[in-house]
């Protein structure tokens, strides 16, 4: 079983042996519920449902599925097993369109997995929890590296869940509030996050289990915080960033970032290297998922004959030069509209 490091008891995604446990993060905060899964077309399905969400955990559990695919196929026939793997491949390439680390996990797996020539199983296994592991680490190093940033400031306002919940453990955005708050005492105030309301439902859940206090407010309440004058930081994790320092993180952030801007508030982005897509030159080339209107539309308005629809994009893209700093475990990058962020490219970077 993986841990973190943080005191919160649940975690988002536990390997057992041969099965995959998940929890189910739509139950939260009513019900702690875990699925296990032992194959890679149930994995996928659990990503589309966003039992699990964020793009690390996204990311970690695509590993973890791949793992299990061999598992499956390789014991049923060491014949064909590798065209069965591809496959399943596929259908968790198509899970989730916008969270590059999906797709950096797949690769990665894909390239060990090139390298076998015996029993395959025990290599991607360890693969996979290697991922988790490696994860985690540089969460607890952006953690640090954001703290440092911080200095005193004594008021943060996060959006969303990039915290323990959204990746291997301890998080992105909420790893560097820990971190921040091991330090010295800070105020945080976190969005409800509409329509998901992952922030009302995770994220204040999270902190309080993490014995943080944690101040939630509507969405529409930030810009009112930031004219009081309340807020020194605004800190949220990514799904995307594109090699010139746009990131895309769940729909919100964009707004955040404008009213940030004319309010003098700083912007700060957290999220591990394996979330930059460096082929990718802006943010005007990230593929924005679009869900269900059923999402977020009551089932009133659910039938065919209804006058009224729904927009529901998930996601939304933030200018570069809108964020202060982009944070990952090789370092910061202040202004990333100066130059991007291809310079993270070089793995000795610290």
């Amino acid at each position: 079983m993986s841990s973190s490091p943080n005191k919160l008891n649940v975690h988002a995604l536990v390997w057992q042996e041969t099965q995959l446990s998940v929890l189910d993060q739509r139950q939260l905060p009513e019900q702690v519920h875990y699925d296990t899964f032992s194959t890679a077309p149930e994995v996928a399905e659990a990503i589309k449902s966003m039992r699990v969400r964020g793009a690390p955990a996204i990311g970690i559990a695509a590993a973890y599925a791949v793992a299990l695919s061999v598992q499956q196929h390789y014991a049923l026939d060491n014949t064909q097993w590798r065209q069965q793997v591809n496959a399943d491949i596929a259908i968790l390439a198509a899970a989730r369109p916008t969270a590059v680390n999906l797709f950096w996990a797949l690769s990665v797996m894909q390239d060990v997995l090139a390298c076998q020539s015996g029993s395959p199983v025990a290599a991607m296994i360890s693969k996979a929890v290697e991922i988790h592991q490696q994860d985690i680490a540089a969460n607890q190093q952006m953690g640090e590296i954001g703290a440092d940033i911080l200095a005193d400031a004594q008021s943060l306002l996060t959006h969303c869940n990039a915290g323990a919940l959204a990746t291997g453990g301890y998080g992105t955005a909420l790893g560097v509030i820990r971190s921040a708050v091991q330090r010295q005492a800070r105020t945080v105030f976190a969005g409800e996050t509409r329509p998901w309301l992952q922030g009302t439902r995770l994220t204040v859940w999270e902190l309080a289990e993490d014995n943080i206090p944690v101040t939630l407010i509507a969405d529409s309440a930030a810009a009112v915080l930031m004219h009081s004058g309340k807020i020194d930081w605004i800190i949220v994790g990514a799904d995307r960033i594109a090699a010139n320092g746009d990131v895309a993180n769940k729909i919100g952030t964009y707004s955040l970032a404008v009213l940030a801007k004319y309010h003098s508030v700083k912007m700060m982005v957290v999220a591990p290297v394996s979330t930059i897509d460096f082929t990718m030159d802006n943010g005007s080339q990230i593929e924005i998922e679009q869900r269900a209107a059923s999402e977020f539309l009551p089932d009133c308005y659910m039938h065919k004959d209804s006058l009224i629809g729904a927009w529901n994009p998930v996601f939304d893209v933030t200018p570069a030069e809108l964020i202060s700093v982009i944070v990952t475990e090789r370092g910061a990058v202040f202004n990333p509209f100066e130059q991007g962020v291809k310079e993270l490219q070089n793995e000795n970077r610290i």
